[in-house]
């Protein structure tokens, strides 16, 4: 078990980031356990057939037999939303000496694998050499596995940040915790991981926690050394939809009606939607959606409410109505 104390200031300083290097460095476990990631088995199909041999190799060496990932490859994000080319760059800097208590602790029971072994030498040009090789692999990975997509991802990951700040903003610490993930218990102060390859606790001290959310994460994910502050990747909301295909449009006098952009839009809304959920799930950008969304509830078809900085999106009675769907999301007949 892992568990970080949080006093006020920390609990006042807890705050969201979104890290396309966390995403990236998360990503290699589907590479090495895909029966553990059902959902992203498609995208492992696309992505194995554009890499390299000796790149897959090193990349899936990075995970530990307890499926632990080195901390150098997730450093604890310095801005809301940075690029992944600022993030490889602070990884290039990392001194040796970190690269290899890293490397050794995911590999807690044995030796490290031969493309990793350089991690053990007492010549710190050596252990950087193996450094700016992961780096540059790394590089090629997101380049061909998660820059094409990384639009569509970042939308499920802010979408999900809406979600928890709602549920903060509704009930606290208690509540942001709550549905989380099973294995996160949160008690007098104290937010408990269980299941964890690691045996410590970390005093946040005013440190604050850092949370960021993860399409490729099965579970909380804090950093392996207890030096590190307080950060936990947790798995986010609205995956099982990611890889599939937007909506077919619906050829129906409803089209006719609205055309087939509003039509969708109409069928998508049985349920509260924000605009970055609403163009996630149809594959365009949320300005793509904004002006048929103020058509429609123009229209008397949608409500809105805000929610935070978001406004939701839902049919109402009378778009319900015109869908063909009952309030319930019955059909009508």
């Amino acid at each position: 078990m892992i568990s970080f104390e949080l006093g006020v200031e920390d609990l006042a300083n807890t705050r969201f980031a979104i890290s396309p290097l966390h995403e990236t460095a998360l990503s290699l476990r589907v590479l090495r356990e895909p029966g553990l990631y059902a959902l992203h088995l498609p995208w492992r199909r696309a992505v194995l057939g554009n890499l390299a041999r000796p790149d897959v190799d090193l990349l899936i060496s990075l995970v530990g037999p307890d499926r632990g990932i080195p901390d150098f490859l997730t450093p604890r994000p310095a801005e809301f939303a940075a690029t992944f080319e600022r993030e490889l760059a602070a990884v290039r800097r990392t001194p040796a000496d970190i690269i290899r208590r890293d490397l050794c602790a995911v590999y807690p029971r044995g030796r490290l694998p031969a493309v990793l072994r350089d991690a053990t030498a007492t010549d710190a040009d050596t252990v950087l050499a193996l450094r700016d090789t992961i780096c540059d692999r790394l590089q090629r990975y997101w380049d061909v596995a998660l820059r094409p997509t990384w639009p569509q991802l970042r939308l499920v990951l802010e979408a999900d940040m809406t979600y928890r700040a709602r549920q903060l903003a509704v009930g606290g610490a208690r509540l942001l915790f709550a549905d989380m993930h099973p294995n996160l218990r949160w008690h007098d102060g104290v937010l408990h991981i269980d299941r964890m390859i690691g045996r410590h606790r970390v005093v946040a001290a005013g440190r604050g926690l850092l949370l960021v959310p993860s399409v490729f994460s099965h579970k909380p994910a804090p950093p392996v050394s207890p030096e590190e502050p307080p950060l936990l990747a947790y798995p986010c909301r609205g995956v099982a939809t990611l890889w599939q295909a937007p909506p077919a449009a619906d050829a129906t006098v409803l089209t006719s009606l609205l055309g087939t952009p509003r039509a969708r839009l109409l069928r998508l809304l049985a349920e509260p939607l924000p605009t970055v959920e609403i163009a996630r799930r149809l594959a365009v950008t949320p300005s793509a959606v904004s002006q048929h969304l103020q058509v429609l509830h123009a229209a008397g078809l949608l409500n809105r409410a805000r929610d935070g900085r978001h406004v939701l999106y839902r049919r109402s009675p009378l778009g319900d109505q015109l869908a063909g769907h009952g309030p319930d999301g019955g059909v009508c007949r």
